[in-house]
């Protein structure tokens, strides 16, 4: 797992975050990582193929992905049901798309899967490697992380 990865999704959530939203992030501590990642009440998993192999993970609290949801769509929800459920994986769904259009600017052509939701707290998302990169991200409506583990094809 190289740190040059990982600059593209951060970037490209910076982006997403401040064009769709209207507001920053600020990463917190970067944390390598073993075994699962610990899942949140909302959380988007997105296979990554190609030139890099391996996924990431964006992990939400219920009141953070609420909020969110709110932002995008003007109307208050007070639970996570399909809709949340639907926008918050078009949420990692344009953030992968971004980072791995900057990934591909620096020779690594990659595609992605359509995202999986997991729903539910206390959930432990297995990344299929050893280690990962956890980077704990402060909105201005609440906390998400993003886990994220890839590795050049052999």
């Amino acid at each position: 797992m190289r740190a040059e990865y990982l600059n593209p999704f951060l970037a490209a959530t910076q982006d997403v975050f401040k064009q769709m939203l209207g507001m920053g992030i600020e990463k917190k501590k970067i944390e390598l990582r073993e075994n699962f990642v610990e899942g949140q009440d909302a959380n988007v998993l997105i296979s990554v193929m190609g030139a890099l192999q391996g996924a990431v993970v964006y992990c939400f609290p219920q009141s953070t992905a609420l909020a969110i949801v709110k932002s995008m769509a003007g109307m208050e929800f007070t639970e996570i049901d399909t809709l949340v459920a639907s926008a918050l994986g078009e949420i990692g769904n344009i953030i992968s798309g971004n980072a791995l259009s900057r990934l591909e600017a620096a020779s690594y052509r990659c595609d992605i899967a359509p995202p999986q939701i997991i729903i539910g707290g206390n959930k432990s998302i297995s990344m299929a490697a050893a280690k990962y990169i956890h980077v704990p991200v402060a909105t201005q409506v609440g906390d998400m992380a993003i886990n994220l583990m890839l590795r050049e094809k052999n």
